[in-house]
């Protein structure tokens, strides 16, 4: 049986996941320390109850964290909590959390508002967990970025959020997988050991125990990632089978090594992480190349469409930036990042000294990085495109010295990523999306064919006290945008100063580029906004706007109908645009109040069709002889979930229902969006998390 074969039959195995059942509160939370982390007053991580594993969020008392410090293994016992499934995506291109730890056999999230320690008594395992906590603890004390380094290289997770600009820098290049434990070192840790043993005249089979002792405790040490386990199963079987002369082909050690780690983790193939190691394994077997060129080539060629499907990016250099970085993180990085790790105890100089030399690498590579030099914005690909690339591409390394059928596929591989390419950046299409971002707005406008691109407001998390946390364009609206293929915006307009509304705009001009920025008259004399786009819009136009003004661009008109003099950004001088697009109007206020509506409707008596209703439904705006004049087919409100100030207010939904107005909302649906087409009268409405909605046209 070829690997192949076995890596395509249970691949399809792979999706069933262990029995669960919805976890029980009468039985007591165990938590280790290794596994929960407290910030802020708040202790959040991975606990277990029976045999069940979930996440746990709750209020970290004295006595948690004293316990937590003195590395106790603890039972929560009489809890009171709120059970809750992981929520799923509200956005496409957001990352799929919930698919993520169901490849960890977790399913469920408690809040936890009460609740009583008590100390278990550990036992082996347990140690084990004491062990790797101490570690943690100690590589937390180390410079920050041989921190990063040595618990990515034993943990396999990153102690510190400051350093995601490090993995998004290695991942921009294509070289991210140095950062993953994974067989690269496995071979460096078994060649190491191996020679100690052979100075020490250790016989083969004592090498073999040692090695393998050393791999299982590693194993646990980097929480069971993917890629190691792999190259650890892969190392020992084929130590086994060569001791006992037992003869193995490498493709039949490799679904061997499939079939084990299969049944030890059937949702192993649900992380990406975990088909990309797979695959670049299976690679190696079908390539038998030894030119770094070619071979580098060929593996990008394989892993290329799984990186569309999940991160809808590429570096076309990768094979370059490889061959510059691989040398040097595995003869300087590497065995710097354990001499820095060891030094510390007893020479902390020799620690700084080589944070000093990491600095000035790690400040290279960013460098590079943030040219974005090579990267090409792709966009997602279906599962089907991805699936028929792949069979491409192994067709083509499969035949490749057998030049008809190599010329034949090349051209098939070719056609079909242009193809795919054209589909996602001249769509036949156009779009207006209300995100969801959360308690904010942000709503994109596209054209069809020739695209052009537009964002009303951005969005931004509304921070209270001093705790930041990172920008949701980060997480939401830039995925939402690459997924799609966009890779600058022709227009960012700014409703007005509200951090819910416009908090994102600097990561936003820090990350895409923007042609114009539009704004009320007025905002651009707020010392706020001006703060904020500081030495941020050196190669943006900025362009205030006043009512009456139309902003015409290639296939829409926007209007502004609102304000009627400069302001200073506040909710009453809220910038309002009327536009047309696919025979259907649509109208957005940002925050406008209703004293500011009936303004604009006594100057511009529109009627529309569609409107997104202001200051996220608050009853302090969508005035009841407004919404009537004005007569909407469907209204919309953008509001986040469980959010503090309530919104939408039950005074506007009351509203709606005595105008007999339907709307729909972002809490509910997810994002929502209208696609409407030139070469059809039909446009359409859909949701991210309820799907097509009908009878909206």
């Amino acid at each position: 049986m070829t690997t192949l074969t076995v890596v395509i039959i249970f691949l399809g195995l792979s999706v069933k996941a262990k029995s669960y059942s919805t976890c029980d509160l009468h039985n007591d939370i165990l938590i280790y320390p290794d596994q929960i982390n407290i910030k802020d007053g708040f202790a959040s991580g991975e606990g277990k109850i029976g045999k069940n594993k979930i996440l746990i969020s709750m209020p970290a008392n004295k006595e948690l964290e004293l316990a937590l410090k003195r590395n106790q293994i603890l039972y929560l016992s009489n809890i009171s909590a709120e059970v809750k499934p992981l929520d799923p995506p509200t956005n496409f291109g957001q990352f799929d959390y919930r698919n993520y730890y169901r490849s960890k056999n977790i399913y469920e999230r408690l809040s936890l508002k009460n609740y009583q320690l008590r100390i278990k008594q550990a036992n082996f395992f347990d140690y084990l967990h004491v062990f790797r906590n101490q570690l943690k603890n100690y590589f937390a004390k180390l410079p920050r970025i041989v921190s990063f380094m040595i618990s990515e290289m034993i943990l396999a997770e990153n102690p510190d959020s400051k350093n995601k600009i490090i993995l998004d820098n290695y991942r921009n290049l294509g070289v991210i997988h140095l950062l993953s434990i994974s067989g690269l070192h496995v071979g460096l840790y078994t060649v190491f050991i191996s020679t100690i043993c052979t100075l020490l005249k250790r016989d083969e089979y004592e090498t073999l125990f040692i090695c393998t002792t050393f791999l299982i405790a590693e194993i646990f040490l980097a929480d069971f990632q993917a890629g190691f386990v792999r190259a650890s199963l892969g190392y020992f079987l084929g130590k086994v089978f060569a001791l006992g002369n037992i003869p193995l082909a490498k493709g039949d050690r490799l679904g061997l090594v499939t079939i084990i780690h299969l049944g030890i983790k059937p949702t192993l193939f649900l992380n990406c992480g975990a088909i990309l190691s797979y695959l670049l394994v299976l690679g190696l077997e079908i390539i038998g190349e030894k030119n770094p060129l070619k071979q580098g080539f060929f593996l990008n060629l394989l892993t290329t469409p799984i990186l569309l499907n999940n991160f809808y990016q590429f570096n076309i250099f990768t094979i370059i930036f490889n061959l510059m970085i691989v040398p040097v993180f595995n003869f300087c990085l590497l065995p710097l990042t354990f001499l820095g790790a060891i030094s510390y105890k007893f020479l902390p100089a020799v620690t700084y000294f080589i944070e000093k030399i990491f600095t000035l690498i790690m400040n290279g590579i960013n460098m590079v990085a943030q040219t974005k030099f090579g990267m090409i914005i792709f966009g997602k690909i279906t599962w089907w495109q991805t699936i028929f690339l792949l069979i491409i591409s192994s067709s083509l390394i499969i035949f490749y010295h057998n030049k008809k059928i190599r010329n034949r596929l090349c051209l098939a591989l070719g056609i079909g990523y242009c193809s795919i390419f054209f589909s996602i950046h001249f769509p036949l299409q156009g779009q207006v999306s209300i995100i969801d971002v959360g308690q904010g707005d942000s709503i994109l406008i596209t054209t069809p064919l020739r695209r052009k691109a537009y964002l009303i407001d951005t969005g931004g998390k509304v921070n209270f006290g001093k705790k930041k946390s990172e920008p949701q364009f980060n997480r939401i609206t830039l995925p939402y945008l690459n997924a799609q293929g966009i890779d600058h915006l022709d227009g960012v307009f700014l409703s007005h100063q509200d951090a819910d509304h416009i908090g994102d705009l600097g990561p936003l001009l820090e990350q895409v580029a923007v042609k114009k920025l539009y704004f009320a008259q007025g905002l651009n004399e707020n010392p706020s906004f001006i703060k904020r786009i500081k030495g941020k819009v050196n190669h943006t136009k900025l362009i205030p706007l006043i009512a009456g003004n139309v902003v015409k661009e290639e296939g829409i008109d926007l209007h502004t109908v609102h304000p009627f003099k400069p302001g200073t950004g506040k909710n009453e001088d809220s910038l309002s645009l009327w536009f047309r697009l696919g025979g259907k109007s649509w109208l957005f206020t940002g925050d406008l109040d209703q004293a500011g509506e009936q303004r604009l409707w006594q100057h511009f008596p529109l009627q529309v069709d569609y409107f997104k209703l202001g200051h996220h439904g608050s009853k302090t705006s969508s005035n009841p002889e407004f919404l009537h004049n004005i007569n909407p087919k469907l209204v919309f409100i953008s509001a986040g979930r469980n959010n503090r100030f309530g919104h939408p207010h039950q005074e506007t939904l009351e509203t709606l229902q005595t105008l007999k107005i339907p709307y729909y909302t972002t809490q509910d649906s997810g994002t929502i969006t209208w696609t409407y087409s030139p070469f059809t009268q039909k446009n359409k409405f859909s949701t991210f998390n309820q799907g097509p909605l009908h009878g909206t046209n």
